[in-house]
């Protein structure tokens, strides 16, 4: 008889801790952060960064020796001509565009939205200006 209770309060014990243990355990993994920010590839590059980093890491990557090196430097140069003399010439179109999209936009706000829309619009306009000297 004596051995029951005794069983039962010992499984009754083990029951307690292994309960404890999955809460803590349910708890630390509910809390824990776990994706960390890294600072350096989310912040916003300049193009040159980005380029001086694509270069540094195309030659490390493919074992690129000093004239392939060079000579993926004269086609990036190369792609970033074509790309700037395709903005050049399209963008007309897509000022226009973006044009017709505030006009939109002002159209459904009311008068005291539309001021704070256009406060919006010249913070957007200083940022942008501001990365574009970087």
């Amino acid at each position: 008889m004596k051995r029951s209770h005794l069983s039962i309060a010992f499984y009754m014990l083990v029951v307690f801790v292994s309960g404890a243990l999955v809460g803590a355990l349910g708890q630390r993994l509910y809390t824990v952060r776990s994706v960390e920010a890294d600072t350096e590839n989310t912040r916003r590059r300049s193009p040159s960064e980005f380029r001086q980093k694509y270069l540094t890491d195309m030659k490390t990557r493919l074992s690129l020796d000093d004239g392939q090196t060079a000579k993926l430097g004269s086609i990036l140069d190369g792609t970033r001509e074509r790309f700037k003399a395709f903005n050049e010439k399209h963008r007309p179109e897509m000022s226009e565009i973006h044009e017709a999209q505030v006009r939109e936009i002002r159209a459904m706000l009311k008068p005291d939205q539309q001021a704070a829309y256009e406060e919006y619009r010249k913070e957007r306009e200083r940022k942008r200006q501001q990365y574009e000297k970087k």
